[in-house]
């Protein structure tokens, strides 16, 4: 291609990039609970929302990750607007105070933002000028900023990278596409499962004797040496792995492989970037082609604009160990495509297409509609509109529509206000203190449900996986991926785990403190009374065979 076409090309680029449309939002607004414990149906929005600080407004790009209880926003000025959770700084106000309403990054003001990504904790934008800034939670360097001395910052850092084109984040770790030759690709973050590329997980012992494992922060972005050769121009992540596709169409994997999500017919974690068969000779990917990654699963157009995928697809059934078209999209000219935890959001034609496992509304189909949808279906409230951009989030969806030929369609949909900043709270102080004050109330109930719900939240991201190995080491790390007031709150509740077992053993002395004319239903003649059996089993307490049970009367 010449040089001309190529500067015409950009042009016309930056030209289709100029458009904008309205912002429409569904999902849980619950950000402090959300993953956490179970949802209030109040704070869900069932149906595409507007919200009412970002009405009017031309949003050219929204952003979130499959790990993210925030969002992020571009107006075609190059403004930046967050809102969402912010216990680590993620959204880039200098504080960590919650925002339901869109708020801009005063910060950015002075930079026209083109680009953005949002890993868990972590935001990663990028300029008109091809610089990168981000902000956030930064324990193992996922901020790119070249060091991890400071484990949260709060308002905008720049990032060692230059000539950037894009970034996208994973749970904990960021990939940055530049133009640089030789390094078109570079990460920085958290390399457990090799989702850096490096082929290395930096994987160490926290002390000589220990057998407890941590892994070394990667702070400075790093090109992957294996790609060197390869300009790569699209790239997705998921939660701890990622997808990447080179300028001949060729896709590449690598990370984290549980359930197939690698495409690679094998559930092996890839430390490298590594090939995906499917997608060569004749079946290379065009350039106008889309990739998504969730947390379990990626996704991709091919040739003729069908979609694949590959992962944990649904719920229920068996895993998709490599690439398999997705039939009820064939013919669907699909123009935007992102995925969330377990759910998916399509902009193709004039419609907007959505299926997945969903709680919290985040798939739009309204009140009357069903929650989740093993197939892809239209968000009928949509119909006929035409979709800029998509994102989705952990538990929420975005949807940017053109505002032409949709008449007062806009006007008909629901607006939702939020709270102010000022009535946030800071998050993690709050909520360490009602986490507390609810474990001491009841521990013998509560405590039965706190690990299950803590189990349910675990599965239900990165660290549900089968294999027992990944499972502990997910959990060693779930300190690091929780902010500080939730490890205190798990110290408490492990605490009161242990003393569970005791406040059961203490309400079978309230049973054995009854009268002794009082008989509990269901006792037969032979069995001694309730107090002479429990004083008994007492005495036995710790024996073992039959020596600790009472004696027949």
């Amino acid at each position: 291609m010449s040089e001309v076409e190529t500067e015409k090309k950009v042009v016309q680029e930056e030209t289709a990039a100029v458009k904008g449309g309205e912002l429409l939002f569904c999902g849980t607004t619950g950000w402090d609970t959300v993953g956490r414990r179970k949802l209030s149906s109040e704070v869900n929005l069932v149906s595409p929302t507007r919200l009412r600080p970002l009405i009017g407004i031309d949003i050219r790009l929204v952003v979130s990750g499959c790990a993210s209880c925030h969002c992020v926003a571009l107006d075609v000025e190059g403004r930046c607007y967050t809102w969402g959770r912010n216990e680590k700084g993620q959204l880039g106000h200098g504080d960590t105070i919650q925002r339901d309403r869109p708020t801009v990054v005063s910060e950015l003001s002075k930079h026209k933002i083109i680009g953005a990504g949002a890993g868990r904790n972590h935001t990663v934008v990028v300029t008109k000028d091809r610089v990168s800034f981000s902000f956030g939670w930064n324990k193992h360097g996922q901020l790119g900023s070249g060091s991890s001395k400071n484990e949260i910052e709060p308002s905008p850092v720049r990032c060692v990278v230059s000539e950037v084109k894009t970034a996208t984040c994973g749970a904990d770790f960021t990939v940055w596409l530049t133009s640089v030759e030789g390094a078109s690709i570079l990460t920085a973050g958290l390399p457990q499962y090799g989702q850096l590329g490096h082929g290395t997980d930096n994987e160490y012992n926290t002390r000589d004797s220990s057998v407890r494992l941590a892994y070394e922060p990667q702070p400075r972005p790093k090109a992957l040496a294996s790609l060197a050769a390869e300009t790569i121009v699209k790239v997705a992540c998921g939660t701890n792995h990622t997808v990447a596709v080179d300028s001949n169409g060729f896709v590449y994997s690598w990370g984290f492989g549980g359930y197939g999500r690698l495409g690679h017919r094998e559930q092996k974690d890839e430390w490298v970037p590594r090939r995906v068969d499917i997608f060569t000779k004749h079946n290379v990917l065009p350039p106008n082609a889309v990739i998504s990654a969730g947390s379990v699963n990626s996704a991709c157009t091919a040739g003729g604009g069908q979609l694949y995928m590959w992962g944990k697809i649904k719920t229920t059934g068996d895993d998709w160990m490599y690439p398999k078209p997705v039939m009820d999209l064939s013919g669907w000219n699909i123009r935007c495509m992102d995925s969330g935890s377990m759910h998916h959001f399509v902009g193709a034609d004039n419609s907007c297409i959505s299926w997945g496992h969903a709680q919290s509304g985040e798939l739009g189909y309204g009140p009357d509609g069903q929650k989740s949808s093993a197939v892809p279906k239209k968000v009928d409230i949509l119909d006929g509109m035409h979709v800029i951009s998509v994102a989705c989030g952990f538990a929420h969806s975005m949807v940017v529509v053109d505002r032409a030929n949709v008449g007062d369609r806009l006007d008909q949909l629901d607006v939702y206000d939020g709270k102010a900043s000022t009535e946030g709270s800071e998050g993690p102080k709050s909520k360490s203190s009602v986490a507390k004050r609810s474990t001491k109330k009841g521990a013998a109930v509560k405590t039965s449900e706190k690990p299950k719900k803590r189990k349910k939240s675990e599965d239900s991201s990165e660290s549900e996986e089968n294999d027992a190995e990944e499972e502990d080491a997910e959990n060693d790390d779930s300190g690091e991926n929780s902010d500080d007031s939730d490890e205190q709150v798990n110290g408490q509740v492990e605490q009161k785990r242990q003393r569970g077992g005791k406040a059961s053993g203490r309400g079978r002395g309230k049973a054995a403190a009854r009268k002794p004319t009082e008989k509990s239903p269901g006792r037969g003649r032979a069995r001694p009374p309730l107090e002479e059996k429990t004083a008994d089993s007492a005495r036995g307490k710790g024996k073992s065979g039959r020596r600790g049970r009472p004696k027949k009367l």
